[in-house]
C-alpha cells in the first residue's frame, strides 16, 4: 500500500478523467459500491485463487475465548471482507438493484481493491481497478463495445501499439477434448497451460507429465504445439483462427471469434485490428464461460488488463442466469506507460510574493487568475529561489510571476518554469 505525492497524484487523476470520460462517451454509466463484502460472497467459489488472498473483517464483539474457540474455521471469526475485485460487488450490485435498472445494464466502476499479495514489484495490497461491464446481452455485441470502447482508451491515452488478445473457454475446452483430455483432468491441464508464456513448450509439456496427464494426450497436445503455424500471429481473422486450432473445433465458435473481429474493424475503419487469436489464453478466473481477452502494449511483458464472459455468476445471486461480459483496464501498470500530459498544466502559476505585499492583495491577485481558468499558488520569496521554483516545477506548475505591493493580475509577467 502506498502513499501518492502531489505530481503522482495529479498525473493519476488525470489518466482516469481520460478513462471515465471515454466510457462514459461509449454509454457505460459509473456505479458505486460498498468497499466490504459479505464473507459467504467472497468466498462463494466464484472468485479463483483471489479468494485465498482477502482481507476479512473480524466479527464484531469476539472476546479472547470465542476467538480461541472459532479459530479453526475463518467463517466464525469473520463476517465480511475487504473486496478483491469489482466483479463480485457488480454481481451483488446488479442482484440487489435489477428492478431500478435497463435490460442492457453498461456500467463503469472505477475503485480501489486489496489483495493480501506477497509484496514484489507490480504487485500491490492495494490498487485501483478500471472495469466496465455489460449484463443482460447475450450476443457478441456486448463483447465489441466492450472492446471497442477499451482500444478507444488506449488511443485517448497516447499508447500506440497496443494489442488484445483474444480466445474463447468453448474452443480451449474442444481443443482438449480433441487431444483426449479427460473433463475432470482439464482444470489442472489449463492451469499449466496459462504458465506458456513463463515456462514455455517444453515447460508445459514437462508439468502435464509431472500431473499425471493421459500420455497419449500430453503426446497430441505436444505435436500441436510444437507446428511453426500454431504460435504464429498473423492479421486476425477466419483463416488465423481456423489455422491455430486444430480440427474438429465447432464452426459456431470460430464464427462468434470472426464476427467479434468484423466489428471491431467496423467500428474503428479498420482492416487489420490490433486483436491477435491465441488459442492458448486461459485467464485465471474459474468464472469466465466465454470469449476472454487480455491487454498488452510491446514496451512491457506483461498484460495491462483483460476479461472476459462470465454468464454464470450473477445466477448465483439472483437464482437465474443472466449474461455478463466485463473488461478490466489494469490501471497500476497502466498509469506508469503514460507519459506526463504537459498541456493539462497550460496555466498552472506560482505567484512569489514578498513579506510586505498585504493579504488582500494577494488575494485578489490570486481569485483573478483563478476566475481566468488558471491554477494557481502563493509562494512566499525565500533566499534559495531556484528551489522554490524547482519544487513547483517538479509539482507540475508551468509558470511564475513576481508580486510587489500594488500589483494587480492584469500587471503580472508570468514566466515559464524550466
Amino acid at each position: 500500500m502506498r502513499d501518492f505525492l502531489p505530481a503522482d497524484k495529479a498525473r493519476r487523476e488525470r489518466v482516469l478523467a481520460v478513462i471515465r470520460d471515454r466510457y462514459r462517451a461509449h454509454g457505460f454509466d459509473e456505479i458505486e459500491t460498498p468497499v466490504v463484502e459479505d464473507y459467504e460472497r467472497l468466498h462463494a467459489g466464484i472468485g479463483g485463487d483471489n479468494e485465498k488472498l482477502a482481507f476479512n473483517v473480524l466479527r464484531r464483539g469476539l472476546d479472547a475465548d470465542g476467538i480461541r474457540d472459532a479459530a479453526d474455521d475463518p467463517a466464525a471469526l469473520s463476517d465480511l471482507g475487504l473486496r478483491y475485485d469489482l466483479t463480485v460487488p457488480l454481481a451483488r450490485f446488479y442482484a440487489t438493484n435489477r428492478a431500478q435498472l435497463p435490460t442492457v445494464f453498461r456500467a463503469i466502476q472505477i475503485a480501489p481493491v486489496w489483495r493480501a499479495e506477497r509484496p514484489q514489484k507490480g504487485r500491490y495490497r492495494q490498487f485501483v481497478q478500471c472495469d466496465i461491464d455489460i449484463i443482460g446481452d447475450a450476443t457478441p455485441r456486448a463483447e465489441v463495445e466492450l472492446l471497442v470502447a477499451s482500444l478507444d482508451v488506449l488511443d485517448a491515452l497516447g499508447l500506440e501499439g497496443g494489442t488484445i488478445r483474444i480466445n474463447d473457454r468453448r474452443a480451449l475446452d474442444a481443443m482438449l477434448d480433441v487431444f483426449g483430455f479427460s473433463p475432470e483432468a482439464r482444470p489442472g491441464v489449463l492451469i499449466t497451460i496459462d504458465k506458456l508464456d513463463k515456462v514455455g513448450p517444453d515447460g508445459v509439456v514437462k508439468e502435464l507429465r509431472e500431473r499425471g496427464a493421459d500420455d497419449s494426450a500430453v503426446a497430441a497436445f505436444e505435436a500441436f504445439l510444437l507446428r511453426p503455424q500454431t504460435r504464429e500471429y498473423l492479421p486476425y481473422g477466419e483463416a488465423q483462427i481456423r489455422k491455430a486450432l486444430p480440427q474438429g473445433i465447432d464452426d459456431e465458435v470460430v464464427a462468434h471469434l470472426v464476427g467479434i473481429g468484423d466489428a471491431v474493424a467496423a467500428a474503428r475503419g479498420q482492416v487489420d485490428v490490433p486483436l491477435h487469436f491465441d488459442p492458448f489464453l486461459v485467464r485465471g478466473m474459474g468464472y469466465y464461460t466465454g470469449t476472454i481477452y487480455e491487454l498488452a502494449h510491446p514496451s512491457v511483458s506483461y498484460s495491462l488488463g483483460g476479461g472476459g464472459r462470465y454468464d454464470g455468476m450473477i445466477g448465483r445471486f439472483l437464482g437465474q442466469d443472466v449474461p455478463a461480459v466485463g473488461f478490466s483496464i489494469g490501471f497500476e501498470r497502466i498509469v506508469d506507460l503514460v507519459g506526463a500530459d504537459a498541456g493539462d498544466a497550460a496555466s498552472a502559476v506560482v505567484l512569489v510574493h514578498d513579506r510586505d505585499v498585504p493579504v488582500a492583495e494577494l488575494a485578489a491577485v490570486k481569485a483573478a487568475l483563478v476566475a481566468q481558468g488558471s491554477r494557481v499558488r502563493l509562494e512566499q520569496r525565500t533566499k534559495n529561489l531556484k528551489a522554490l521554483l524547482e519544487r513547483a516545477a517538479a509539482d507540475g506548475y508551468t509558470g511564475f510571476a513576481t508580486v510587489s505591493a500594488g500589483a494587480s493580475a492584469d500587471s503580472l509577467e508570468v514566466r515559464p518554469l524550466d
